[in-house]
């Protein structure tokens, strides 16, 4: 089947009506995929139908390094393809039909065995085969255009912040963030991270009280620690005080509680965050820390995992409208610093920075000696910023038994 394909892409009238994602090349068997791509080099290079004769010409001209041996079973394969015959647009339909479902058959099979044996993120890309490809296994390529109306893109295109950050230092210079937008948070530890989220959402003015529902997977601590900080946000009371006068902070706490969830996402990678998003549709998600959510096998060095994983959070934020927030540790290069750059993201200096449409550094004066109390201080240094353009520190307090920053 596929020599007589490779035949009747030699013609260009065929090969302009099967190009690209309608015939790829792994459709074909290696050596059979390697006269292919010489059919596509003649055809974007001369632009008109090609004889059998001159590809090969062509494929052993490009090739000066075959043995005796590989030319000559070239040789014999170009011979066999030139006993085919062209086929017509119906039978080509049919045969493609036939080699996609080959192919595609084995990349659902692979992945429903490693489903069987307990790798769930699986379901995902088996999930994009099944979209991607028609009842026929051919490639879906019925597009839906995007809408490029005036009021469409003014909607789209950010002009104001559907939430907006309540820490007033802040919000003068970043008004907020919309569905689409990735916000990576960088600190070094014992800096303030899940308090900085835990204000953003819960304190008075924060995402949950514009109306926002929030998502929070976290790795790093147990959910019911995160979970304090997040009481103690939304209250403005300290957990001996929530534990005095329970009822009170039950009242206080109900205005934002429904739009608060909260899950222990320890072991769980992207694909299931995805799984998350698509399920439960928030408005805004909060991975803390967003680098343990990274697989690591199959990529050569850690950066690269990590760009992958940063690149696949972004992705998530675009394709469910919604705000990402991408926690991570800062390098000890952070250590002592009141003034940071995108360098010192642990693990990545520049891969999971490029996916950022934000992102902030905290930072907290260097330790003074003698000094007993813990300074309240924080930095944020906004060190990447394609939503308002302005790049600098912003300047709050950390109220550590209420989790909250402020002014």
């Amino acid at each position: 089947m596929e020599l007589s394909l490779i035949r009747s892409l030699m013609d260009k009238e065929f090969y302009e009506e099967h190009r690209g994602a309608r015939c790829p090349d792994r459709l074909f068997s290696k050596d059979v995929k390697k006269i292919k791509q010489s059919i596509d080099a003649a055809m974007d290079r001369y632009e008109r139908s090609v004889t059998p004769d001159e590809i090969e010409a062509l494929f052993m001209a490009n090739n000066p390094t075959m043995t005796t041996a590989q030319k000559q079973a070239y040789s014999s394969l170009f011979n066999t393809i030139k006993r085919e015959q062209p086929m017509g647009t119906d039978v080509a339909q049919e045969v493609l039909s036939k080699l996609f479902q080959q192919v595609i058959g084995e990349d659902i099979a692979n992945l429903g065995v490693e489903y069987v044996v307990g790798d769930k993120s699986s379901l995902e890309p088996l999930r994009q085969i099944l979209e991607q490809y028609g009842d026929d296994f051919t490639p879906n390529l019925n597009v839906e255009w995007d809408d490029i109306d005036i009021e469409t893109l003014l909607a789209r295109n950010d002009l104001e912040a559907r939430w907006t950050f309540n820490i007033p230092s802040l919000v003068r210079k970043v008004e907020g963030v919309n569905g689409g937008h990735l916000i990576e948070v960088g600190a070094r530890p014992n800096t303030g991270k899940t308090s900085f989220h835990a204000s953003l959402i819960a304190s008075p003015g924060g995402f949950a009280h514009q109306g926002a529902n929030c998502i929070i997977l976290c790795n790093e601590e147990g959910y019911h620690r995160v979970g304090a900080r997040y009481l103690t946000a939304a209250t403005g009371m300290t957990m001996r005080e929530i534990k005095d006068n329970p009822a009170k902070a039950r009242d206080l706490y109900a205005p934002v509680k429904e739009r608060i969830k909260i899950k222990d996402a320890t072991g769980r990678d992207m694909a299931w965050v995805e799984s998350i998003c698509k399920a439960y549709k928030p408005d805004v998600v909060l991975l803390d820390m967003g680098d343990k959510f990274a697989r690591t096998g199959g990529f050569a060095r850690n950066d690269e995992a990590l760009k992958a994983n940063a690149v696949h959070a972004r992705m998530i934020a675009k394709q469910h409208d919604c705000a990402v927030f991408y926690m991570s540790q800062l390098s000890a290069e952070a250590e002592g610093k009141i003034v940071l750059n995108q360098s010192m993201m642990e693990g990545s200096r520049t891969g999971k920075a490029a996916e950022a449409d934000l992102m902030v550094l905290i930072a907290k004066n260097p330790p003074v000696q003698g000094q007993d109390e813990e300074d309240i201080e924080r930095h944020l240094n906004i060190v990447k910023n394609k939503l308002t353009g302005w790049h600098g520190s912003v300047h709050c307090q950390l109220e550590y038994q209420t989790a909250r920053y402020t002014a």
